[in-house]
């Protein structure tokens, strides 16, 4: 794994420039046995391009066969350990909106739900209710009061918003209310510490008042919580490193752990890889690292939709002129975990990683990038924690380890 000790240690000071380029959940899965992936069936000119010029490898995010989620698979990507270093998604939801989250308070991701008259969930996104609609019921959820703890909840996008609670004795060892499939009721939060029970109940009395005010709403009439967590106070990455690291992201979860690392969130108009880019070009002076976030290629393989996952991954190619135009010194194409439009959700199968760097790379004579010429690249197949060191030393950004 990247020792976070030794890189404070043997990083240096230099002008290059890096690039983390993440096409959430690229990684696939034929429809048919023997068809292509999605990254496969894709027309990637730009990105087979590089792949010529590139060592090629996979990584896989946790360990071989965990599937990830998004917040611990991201700091492996950024060379923190997951299984050392945990977050749960509420204080990555909250801290990517700007949402304070102290030691103490406890956070968790919000989801408005559709549930049907035997109070079982039918939609566990409430039919991705859009911002516009959602922001009002917010404003509802936060005149619910608790007693001896101040509550605080906000909107974070669609369907989803936030929730902290600050107060004494506080504590997240909650389990997720979302059951993750529909057809069943939500859950209520169970705590699995004894120091937990308290919050627990609070937490309970919050979700019954909840759908009390929800219930007559034709599509989100009920809420699900994922992810309670408190501040984890990780190790900065400015000060591992010794980068200027930045973060172009569109949605908050993403945002969120950048933030929670140390990094310059980046705001700009638009949500496109286009709007993405330019805000690169506008800020391309002013750091070294630029952690890049494309969210479609994601989402579409939750909705099962290979044909959009396809489409998504073309769109990245056709705006990867603009990114090239601005001379990185090195660049890695790479997902934080699969999200085969197979399966409908997140896998455990190792992600496909182009890393492309003119001047110190060793190019394996790869033709395209693919799952199969990854699995064929040079690099091989290794943990997602280990890409940071390899970033920094094809940036000439690590010092020699020993005499």
């Amino acid at each position: 794994m990247a020792d976070l000790d030794l890189m404070r240690q043997l990083h240096t000071q230099n002008d290059e420039k890096i690039v983390l380029l993440v096409l959430d959940g690229v990684g696939g899965l034929p429809v048919e046995p023997g068809g292509p992936t999605e990254l496969a069936a894709a027309s990637t000119p730009n990105m087979d391009r590089l792949a010529g010029e590139s060592s090629l490898g996979l990584i896989n995010p946790i360990s071989p066969g965990i599937s990830p989620g998004s917040g611990p698979a991201h700091l492996a990507l950024f060379g923190y350990d997951p299984l050392v270093y945990n977050v749960g998604r509420g204080a990555l939801e909250a801290a990517g909106i700007g949402l304070v989250v102290r030691k103490g308070d406890v956070a968790a991701r919000g989801n408005f739900c559709t549930v049907d008259a035997q109070g079982n969930i039918i939609d566990r996104r409430a039919g991705r209710i859009p911002s516009q609609l959602a922001r009002p019921l917010v404003e509802l959820l936060n005149q619910i009061t608790l007693p001896d703890v101040e509550t605080e909840v906000r909107h974070v996008k669609e369907h989803r918003f936030a929730l902290v609670l600050r107060g004494q004795g506080l504590r997240p060892e909650l389990e997720d209310t979302d059951p993750q499939v529909t057809g069943k009721p939500p859950l209520p939060a169970r705590a699995y510490t004894a120091e937990a029970e308290r919050t627990a109940e609070l937490v309970n009395i919050w979700l019954k008042r909840a759908f009390e005010v929800l219930k007559d709403q034709p599509q989100a009439n009920g809420v699900t919580l994922r992810g309670f967590s408190t501040d984890p106070a990780f190790p900065q990455f400015g000060q591992v490193f010794g980068l200027r690291a930045a973060c172009i992201a569109v949605y908050p979860m993403y945002r969120g752990v950048a933030r929670l690392v140390g990094m310059e969130v980046l705001s700009f108009a638009g949500e496109g890889i286009e709007d993405q880019l330019q805000v690169l070009r506008e800020q391309w002076a002013n750091f070294d690292y630029f952690f890049i976030h494309f969210k479609k290629t994601d989402s579409t393989g939750e909705d099962g939709d290979f044909q959009a996952k396809v489409g998504a991954i073309e769109r990245v190619d056709r705006a990867l002129p603009q990114l090239l135009e601005l001379k990185p010194d090195v660049l890695a194409i790479t997902g934080d975990h699969s999200t085969p439009a197979r399966m409908a959700m997140h896998s455990w199968h190792p992600v496909p990683l182009l890393l492309w760097a003119p001047s110190r790379g060793r190019p394996d004579g790869q033709a395209a990038f693919s799952e199969d010429t990854c699995r064929q690249g040079g690099l091989g197949i290794f943990p997602a924690r280990e890409l940071m060191p390899l970033l920094m030393a094809h940036a000439g950004k690590l010092e020699k380890y020993g005499a």
